[in-house]
This record gives structure tokens, sequence and C-alpha cells, in this order.
């Protein structure tokens, strides 16, 4: 999960989704908070240079140990134990994911999206973007009906299929049919 977090961080910027997922992927030897935190603030911006995530390396790469030794202070490294403290609450959740430098509302949207996938209780979160998916192919934009489409194993693949077709006109067009 704490990969997801570093992911989110990255798409919670006006930055193309490949170059954030490429960036994601270049950050893969940083795969939890203490390897983060103990990255050198060089290390980090080189591995977002070699993503291409060029505009914001430099902010971007101190966001990352800042919010890895936010994790490793207040969670013992753990998401599971953020979880925990949100007890069940969807909006404590999102509350406490946006205290992470660079994780805003949307990047809490882009996480619990995800995140429903191990963690049922979110189910079913089906944020704006995915909802404008849904508008865009025809599918109904409630989150309930859309999570009565699937079965709950298939509602954050669904989400995030929804989240493309709301960026892709054509995308949505080939889908509608």
């Amino acid at each position: 999960l704490y990969r997801l977090l570093v992911l989110a961080t990255l798409l919670s910027t006006r930055i193309k989704a490949s170059i954030a997922v490429a960036a994601a992927r270049e950050l893969r030897e940083f795969g939890t908070p203490r390897t983060m935190r103990d990255a050198t603030w060089q290390q980090r911006v080189d591995a977002l240079g070699r993503g291409h995530y060029v505009r914001y390396d430099e902010s971007t790469a101190t966001a990352l140990g800042k919010g890895a030794e936010l994790l490793l202070n207040d969670y013992r490294g753990d998401l599971r134990l953020l979880r925990e403290r949100a007890a069940g609450d969807l909006a404590n959740l999102r509350s406490r994911l946006t205290r992470f430098p660079r994780l805003g509302p949307v990047g809490a949207d882009i996480f619990c999206r995800e995140a429903q996938q191990v963690w049922p209780e979110l189910r079913p979160y089906v944020d704006a973007k995915a909802l404008a998916g849904a508008r865009a192919v025809g599918l109904p934009d409630r989150p309930k009906a859309l999570a009565g489409l699937v079965d709950d194993a298939d509602l954050a693949r669904l989400s995030a299929a929804l989240v493309r077709a709301s960026l892709d006109r054509e995308l949505a067009a080939r889908v509608r049919g």
C-alpha cells in the first residue's frame, strides 16, 4: 500500500498520468517508508528524473521524504494503522491521507479508489472522476448502482476503467458503441 500512497502523491500534481506512473516505477527501490526516508534527497530527485517527472522533481522529492517521515512517526510506517485509527470513518481516513505532503483531495480519491480492493469498508468508493466516466459511457452515475454491476472484487478495476473513460473521449465513445 505504501507504493500506492507514493503513486497517489505523484498523480496529485498537474502532470501526465503516464509520467507519474513511470516515476513511481523508478521510485520502487524506495518501496517502504523507511527506504524512502533514508534515501537522499538527490537519490529521490534522480529517480523522479529517470521517470521524466522533472517539472516538480525537487519539491516532490522533498514531499516524499517528509511523507515517509510522517508515516513512520505517526503510524509506525504502516498504513494499516492509519486505517485502524480512522475507525471506518471515510472522512477521517481522507483527512489523515491529506496530511501527507502533496496529497490533496484528488490524491486521497486515488488512494481510496484503489485501496478499496484490499480495504472492503471503503466500498463502494467511486469518486467524481469515475462518476464522470460512468456518465461518458452510459452507465449509472451513482456509486451503489455501479457497485451492483460487478463483484466486489472488481469494483476498483471498474472505477479505474471509468477514470480512463473520463479522460479519453474516443475510448468512451468506443465503449458506448
